[in-house]
């Protein structure tokens, strides 16, 4: 039973050494969006927010029709 522990506790471990070390590597290689880039992401995400909240309405509201 304590072997089994000590076993998973060390696998936890190395599963969290390795997700650091992968978080490091994506640090490394990622950069800062310039400024026409984060306008650009936030106008898309915008639209897609807005779109998805329209077609949710309208589920409901062909859903309150229907009832």
């Amino acid at each position: 039973m304590e072997h089994e522990q000590i076993k998973e506790s060390g696998n936890v471990l190395s599963k969290l050494k390795r997700f650091i070390f992968q978080c490091k590597r994506v640090f490394k290689i990622t950069k800062k969006p310039s400024n026409d880039e984060y306008k650009v992401i936030v106008k898309v995400t915008g639209i897609g927010i807005l779109i998805i909240g329209a077609i949710g309405f309208l589920i409901h509201l062909i859903w309150k029709i229907i009832d």
